[in-house]
């Protein structure tokens, strides 16, 4: 019989769980293999109820259960199909509850979006280089297009769409179709031609580039650079409708304005004839209000002016009234004067009277006055008289002349001056002598002196 052994440096090796074990290994290749991207071929698709993508990846060796939970296969764009082939960037796992290995995906794209990912961002690099994406050059949408350009493929449903949602906004508008592919083999160099002869034509306000959604593959012909270039050139404002919201393009960026659908683009490019006519509407009500106020101000301003209007016999009656009232004015002015000069006369008159003399009285003082004048001066002209004919004969009695006629004689220099003395005439001088009949002219021959 065996016994059991109980040394205590024994242990017995751990003993892990299907689960414990399956979750390790699940840990181990989660860290061993990072998020990677795998390409191969959709084989067993399929979409669980929930929303849940179940397929299984495989190549021409090998394959590997994958799943792509709900909340990322609504972002892949597509729904993939039997034999599709595809790149998935994918977290390597174990299913714990079966014990199989797997990848959960993150991320879907068809294959060879890679190297056209990288294509396209390599063309927008270059194209930002060149300014051609600059929002400085975006023109701005006419806010009221009369005529509205599309360049996309008669048989697109995203051409129906956008006619459907004109017809709804504006139906007045005309709509121009530039034909061309919107994808495939040359279909780039299609959309670049019609996007030229709608420049060179300028028929149309605003013009649309659109298409519907698809793959990248699908969309390719809207990232080709000479499309880009077609856009930037073009003479009128461009709008871009490529794809769903989700998908940009070189031509969304070269646009002058980027729409998430066609029929957003349409949207954009036409105001609905209802928001015009409510426009309308309300301006035809403002203006209403405003011819209202100005009538309203306009009959204020006439019942002002009317009140101040008089009628012409009115007007001639004023006239004549101020024309009355002029010449009594002037009348006044004139015969005030003469009033009161008259007033001031009588006044002076009265005053006058009152004080002017008794002429008669005076006059016989004055006579008598003249009489008593006339007398004294008689008499007094008889003494003047006489005294005169006193002073006459004693003027006589003195006159020089009578005594030179009794033989006297006046004795001067040669300069008039009379001489009185012997001292003043000296031997051989010339003297004058004044007589009663005459003068002479004599010299002096000798000077006797009586005093000595």
């Amino acid at each position: 019989m065996q016994t059991e052994n109980h040394d205590p440096a024994y242990a017995a090796p751990p003993v892990l769980s299907v689960t414990a074990l399956n979750q390790q290994v699940a840990r181990l290749l989660e860290r061993t293999f990072p998020l990677v991207w795998i390409g191969g071929e959709i084989s067993n698709f399929t979409r669980a109820a929930s929303g849940h993508w179940y397929f299984t990846l495989k190549d021409d060796a090998a394959q590997v259960r994958a799943v792509m939970f709900r909340g990322r296969a609504q972002f892949a764009g597509f729904t993939p199909r039997e034999g599709d082939k595809v790149e998935v960037r994918a977290l390597v796992t174990l299913y714990g509850a079966r014990g199989d290995y797997q990848i959960n995906v993150e991320a879907i794209r068809r294959a060879g979006v890679g190297q056209l990912y990288e294509a396209f961002l390599r063309l927008k690099e270059k194209l930002t280089a060149q300014g051609l994406f600059d929002q400085e050059r975006k023109r701005a949408i006419p806010l009221f297009a009369r005529s509205i350009g599309i360049v996309t493929s008669p048989q697109a449903a995203a051409l129906r769409d956008v006619l459907t949602a004109l017809r709804r906004r504006a139906p007045h508008v005309r709509i121009v179709l530039y034909p061309a592919p919107v994808q495939g083999q040359g279909a780039a160099e299609r959309i670049a031609l019609a996007i030229r002869t709608a420049s060179s034509r300028a028929e149309v306000d605003v013009l649309l580039v659109c298409r519907g959604g698809g793959s990248i593959e699908d969309l390719w012909s809207f990232n080709e650079e000479i499309v880009a270039q077609a856009i930037a050139a073009a003479s009128m404002p461009v709008i871009s409708g490529v794809g769903h919201e989700t998908d940009f393009t070189i031509a969304d960026f070269a646009a002058d304005l980027r729409a998430a659908t066609p029929t957003a683009a349409a949207e954009l490019a036409a105001t609905a004839q209802a928001d015009w006519l409510a426009s309308l509407q309300q301006d035809a009500t403002d203006l209403r209000r405003a011819m209202a106020r100005t009538l309203a101000d306009a009959n204020l301003a006439l019942d002002s002016y009317s009140r101040r209007l008089l009628s012409p016999s009115a007007q001639i009656a004023h006239q004549r009234m101020k024309v009355a009232a002029h010449a009594t004015a002037l009348t006044h002015a004139v015969r005030a004067p003469a009033h009161r000069a008259n007033l001031a006369l009588s006044q002076l008159r009265s005053r006058l009277a009152a004080r002017a003399p008794d002429l008669a009285a005076l006059r016989t003082d004055l006579q008598t006055r003249q009489r008593r004048a006339a007398t004294g001066m008689s008499t007094l002209l008889r003494v003047r008289r006489a005294e005169l004919a006193s002073l006459a004969s004693q003027l006589e009695l003195l006159n020089p002349q009578r005594t030179l006629e009794r033989g006297y004689a006046i004795v001067t220099d040669v300069k008039g001056h009379v001489l009185r003395s012997p001292s003043q005439i000296k031997v051989g001088q010339a003297i004058g002598v004044r007589l009663a009949d005459g003068s002479a002219e004599v010299g002096v021959a000798s000077v006797q002196d009586l005093l000595e």
